[in-house]
C-alpha cells in the first residue's frame, strides 16, 4: 500500500539511513526529486501525495504545550513526522506547517539513541511518551514502518509508555510484534456524522473500533480521544451512537484512558477551512477568544457536551480513565463532578491509570480520584 504517493523529496542523506533506505524500497519506482539541503517547500496548497525524506535537526520529545488556566496531561511528543494522509477540515496542522507534504523524519535510529539517554537520566520518573501530535502514529506505516524502531525500543523501556494515536486501521506491521506492556494504541473518535462529513479519506467509525477491538484481542490495551467534539444536528444521538457502537465491540476492562476535547482552533484557522472545506460545520458552533489565544466553543456548550458524554460512558462502564484536554477547573467540576485541580493532578491520575495495567516499581499516587460522575 502506498497512499497514492507520486512523488519523493529526497534530502541530502536521508536514503543512507536505516529508516529512509527501507522506505525508498517499499516505494520503488515513484519520482524522486534530489534536494540540495534541508529545506521546507511550500506549493501553496496540500499535496498529500509528495512524500519529503529528511532529517529532523532539533529536538525529538517536547512536552506538549500547555496554557496557564488548562489543566495540561503532562504527555511528552516524541516528533517523527508532519502531516498525514487523511484531509480533517478541522486539522490544526493546516495553519501550523508551511509546508504541505507529507514529511518522514529519517534521522529516527539517532533521535531514539537520544531518547534512550533522556529516559536512562531519569529512572525515577515514568514518562507518557505519544507520536500522533505532529502526524497520524500508523496510517503510514505499511510505507514508512515506524514501529519496525518503536517497539522494539520501547519494550524494554521500563519508566516509559508508548502511544500510538490513529484514526487509521493499519496494525498490521505493530501486531507482528509479540511484546505489548506498555504498548497503548489509541483511536481518535467521533460522531459518524463527523466523520463522513469532516474527516475526508479516513476510515469509518465502526471500521476504526473494529481495529481496536483486534488489537485488544491480540493482548494490547487500548485508548480512545474524543476530540474534537463538535456540535451539529442531532449531535447527541450521533454521538450515542458512537458510544452504543463502542459498547458492542470494544471490551472497557482494556481501556486505560478516554480523553475528550471540544473544537478549537487558531483564529487564522478559520480562512483556511473555509476555503479548503466549504461544506464544512465545523466553524458553524459560537466561539470566543481562549486564554491560549484560539477561539473556543462557548463554556455552557463545551460542559454541556463533556456532562452528555460522560454520562453516557459512565452508563456503559463506570471506570474507562475519563479526562478532559486543555480545560480549566471549573470546567472539570461542572461537567464531570470533580476536578485533578492543576497538571500535576492529572498527570498523577493518569501514570495511576498505567500503573493499574502495568505494575511497576513506581508507587500509586496517593491521591483519590472519583471512578464515575
Amino acid at each position: 500500500m502506498d497512499f497514492g504517493i507520486k512523488r519523493v523529496l529526497l534530502e541530502q542523506g536521508a536514503e543512507s539511513t536505516p529508516l529512509g533506505s527501507r522506505i525508498l524500497e517499499r516505494i520503488s519506482g515513484r519520482d524522486v526529486e534530489r534536494l540540495p539541503d534541508q529545506r521546507e517547500r511550500s506549493v501553496g496548497s496540500f499535496d498529500k501525495r509528495t512524500l519529503q525524506l529528511g532529517s529532523f535537526p532539533g529536538q525529538s520529545l517536547k512536552k506538549c504545550p500547555g496554557t496557564k488556566g488548562y489543566i495540561c496531561c503532562g504527555y511528552q511528543i516524541f516528533h517523527m513526522g508532519t502531516n498525514c494522509p487523511f484531509d480533517c477540515s478541522y486539522c490544526i496542522l493546516q495553519a501550523y506547517l508551511n509546508q504541505p507534504y507529507l514529511r518522514v523524519f529519517t534521522n529516527l535510529d539517532e533521535k531514539l539513541v537520544h531518547l534512550a539517554a533522556h529516559l536512562d537520566a531519569h529512572p525515577e520518573r515514568l514518562f507518557r511518551i505519544g507520536t500522533g501530535e505532529f502526524t497520524d502514529s500508523l496510517a503510514l506505516d505499511p510505507v514508512v514502518g515506524w514501529t519496525d524502531f518503536l517497539i522494539p525500543f520501547f519494550k524494554d523501556r521500563l519508566n516509559a509508555v508508548l502511544e500510538l494515536k490513529t484514526k487509521s486501521t493499519h496494525t498490521e506491521r505493530l501486531l507482528r510484534y509479540p511484546h505489548r506492556k506498555r504498548i497503548v494504541v489509541s483511536w481518535s473518535l467521533n460522531s459518524s456524522y463527523v466523520s463522513s462529513r469532516e474527516e475526508h479519506k479516513a476510515p469509518s467509525i465502526r471500521q476504526r473500533l473494529e481495529a481496536a477491538r483486534s488489537c485488544q484481542r491480540e493482548g494490547f490495551v487500548a485508548g480512545f480521544h474524543f476530540d474534537p467534539l463538535i456540535p451539529h444536528s442531532g449531535w447527541k444521538d450521533e454521538y450515542r451512537k458512537t458510544v452504543d457502537l463502542m459498547s458492542e465491540l470494544i471490551d472497557p476492562e482494556k481501556i486505560i484512558w478516554i480523553s475528550m476535547g471540544c473544537m478549537r482552533y487558531l483564529p487564522e484557522l478559520k480562512s483556511i477551512i473555509r476555503k479548503r472545506h466549504p461544506g464544512s460545520v465545523v466553524l458553524n458552533g459560537e466561539f470566543i477568544p481562549g486564554l491560549d489565544g484560539k477561539m473556543r466553543l462557548f463554556k455552557p456548550i463545551r460542559t454541556e457536551m463533556y456532562a452528555f458524554m460522560a454520562e453516557l460512558l459512565a452508563k456503559w462502564h463506570k471506570d474507562m480513565g475519563i479526562y478532559l484536554c486543555m480545560e480549566s477547573p471549573d470546567i472539570w467540576q461542572e461537567a464531570l463532578g470533580w476536578t485533578p485541580v492543576d497538571s500535576e493532578g492529572l498527570s498523577g491520575f493518569l501514570d495511576n491509570r498505567v500503573k493499574r495495567f502495568w505494575p511497576t516499581k513506581f508507587p500509586i499516587t496517593n491521591v483519590q480520584y472519583p471512578i464515575s460522575r
